[in-house]
Formats: C-alpha cells, sequence, structure tokens
C-alpha cells in the first residue's frame, strides 16, 4: 500500500480526455453508400418483421373469434 502513487483528479481527467481523443481517431466512419444500404437493410427487416407479426395478431385474433362463438 505504500508504493502506490496518489493521482490528482485532475490528472485522471486529463488522461481520460487524452485516450478519449486516441480513440475518436481510431473510429472508422461508414461512407454514404454504406449507410444507404445499411438503412435500405433496417427498413426491410422491419417491414419483414411487421408483416409476420401482424399475421400471428390476425391468426390469434381469428381464433379466439372462433372459440369465443
Amino acid at each position: 500500500m505504500a508504493d502506490e502513487k496518489k493521482v490528482s483528479f485532475a490528472a485522471k481527467i486529463s488522461r481520460f480526455f487524452k485516450d478519449l481523443k486516441g480513440e475518436m481517431k481510431k473510429i472508422v466512419w461508414p461512407g454514404k453508400k454504406q449507410i444507404i444500404n445499411n438503412t435500405g437493410i433496417v427498413i426491410a427487416v422491419v417491414v419483414a418483421c411487421s408483416v409476420v407479426i401482424g399475421g400471428f395478431d390476425y391468426l390469434l385474433n381469428l381464433l379466439i373469434g372462433l372459440l369465443a362463438r
């Protein structure tokens, strides 16, 4: 415990922002074509999931309606 160094709060904050700056430089941002492609995929998956969930909802409502008679 005697060998531990006390690091000031300001030094910790400074180190954090230096590390943050270094990590931000490593980011590879997607291009316009990739963003458009990924957006199209997301929209297609959302529409497909909506159709499947809507189909199940319709079938379950139909089944419950038949059982409730």
